[in-house]
This record gives structure tokens, C-alpha cells and sequence, in this order.
């Protein structure tokens, strides 16, 4: 029995063996190149480069304002600012990545007062460390808390008839805090992402004990584009 077997087996290679050799010598007469085999579509990662660490640049712009400041009676207007860095990617499992970024980005607000309107300009250097989710092929969901540096903030007082304009290098307040991070990405080709974020301070920022400024948490609606790079 076992010499069987092992005579059907070495019948069934020779077969296939010889199979092969003239299929190819056919499509060769023919001049046809010989079909590519179709590859497997990959359930852990879509079919794509999912399990290949990307990095890349970011750049977009920020609409801004802030929410809590004085009280609820308290309002401010959305200012334009622009945000831009450098982006990470590293796979754990589909469709679960670690999406840490580094950003420059400009928040702010503008409210009016009775002594006319007051806008303040802030620049922060953001660090989010989201998880990030391929929920379908082509789009994918990111949340996760966000570490926020202040270097440098503009105050602008507008009267009517004049315009003040001062920056605050020596800022007495919370220079560091956390805020969240909610957004959505969907790809526009292999290399280009686009992106829309939505970030809020956890906490109250604490001007510098100047009543005139008040504490503030910073909410931007943000949207711009993602380079990736493997």
C-alpha cells in the first residue's frame, strides 16, 4: 500500500511537471507571455502595506476659539491659524496603529468687549498620541490625548481708533496641558491622506492672573492633508 502512495505521488509530480513544460513551450510558440499569477488578497492588512511603518508631513489650517472662558454668558469668535509637522505610523494590529505626530500649530480666539474687540494669537508645538483605526479600507477614525507646549502668544486690542499689539513672551500661565483628540482620515491615493480633527483643552488654560484675560480652554476644528512616506 505504502509503495502505492508513493508510486501515485511521484506519477502525479512527473504529470504535472511535464503539464507545465508544455504550457509554457505553447504560450512561447504563440509568442504570449504567460499569465502572472493572481496574488492572495491579505486579511490582516486589507491587501495593502498596512503592517509597513509610514512616516510623513502634515499641514493644514485651524479654525479656533475657545469655550468657558469668564462664564457661560462669555462667547468668542473663530480666528484662522494654520498647523504643520511631522507624522508617524506604526502598525500593531489590524486595524489597530500607534499614530504619534509632532505639530506646529497657531490657536486662538476673538471676542468683543466694551472697550472694543480683543484678539489673542497663541503658537503651540502639539504632540498627539492617537490610535488610529482602519474601520474600511480607504478611511479610517483616530482618538487619543494630545500633549500642548505654548511658545509664544499675541494680544491685539482694536478700540476703533487704535490698534494695540503686544506678545507675551513672559506668559505666567500653564505653559503645558492635555487636551483630546477626535478626527477622521480618508486616502486619496497611496501617498496622500485627507484629514479632519477636532481637538479641546481638558483643562482650563490660566491666562496670567490678569483679569482682563480670561481662563479659556482652546477648542480647533482643524483640516489638511497628510504626506505619507514607508
Amino acid at each position: 500500500m505504502k509503495k502505492f502512495l508513493l508510486m501515485a505521488v511521484c506519477l502525479i509530480t512527473v504529470a504535472g511537471t511535464v503539464s507545465a513544460q508544455r504550457y509554457d513551450r505553447r504560450y512561447q510558440r504563440r509568442g504570449v507571455r504567460r499569465p502572472a499569477p493572481v496574488q492572495r488578497y491579505d486579511n490582516r492588512g486589507g491587501g495593502d502595506d498596512f503592517y509597513t511603518p509610514k512616516v510623513g508631513l502634515a499641514g493644514g489650517v485651524n479654525f479656533s476659539n475657545t469655550v468657558d472662558a469668564y462664564n457661560s454668558d462669555f462667547s468668542t469668535s473663530t480666528i484662522a491659524g494654520w498647523h504643520a509637522g511631522l507624522t508617524f505610523e506604526v502598525p500593531i494590529a489590524y486595524p489597530l496603529s500607534f499614530a504619534p505626530e509632532i505639530l506646529f500649530s497657531q490657536k486662538g480666539y476673538k471676542a468683543e468687549t466694551i472697550d472694543g474687540t480683543f484678539k489673542q494669537r497663541t503658537n503651540y508645538v502639539d504632540i498627539p498620541l492617537l490610535a488610529k483605526f482602519r474601520l474600511v479600507p480607504g478611511f479610517n477614525f483616530v482618538i487619543g490625548p494630545q500633549l500642548t507646549f505654548i511658545t509664544s502668544t499675541r494680544n491685539t486690542y482694536d478700540d476703533g481708533f487704535n490698534t494695540i499689539s503686544e506678545s507675551e513672551y513672559n506668559y505666567r500661565g500653564d505653559k503645558s496641558y492635555i487636551s483630546g483628540v477626535v478626527g477622521v482620515g480618508i486616502t486619496l491615493n497611496r501617498n496622500v491622506e485627507l484629514r479632519g480633527r477636532y481637538a479641546i483643552d481638558l483643562d482650563k488654560n490660566y491666562a496670567n492672573g490678569n483679569s482682563a484675560i480670561p481662563d479659556y480652554r482652546n477648542q480647533v476644528f482643524s483640516l489638511g492633508l497628510g504626506f505619507k512616506f514607508n
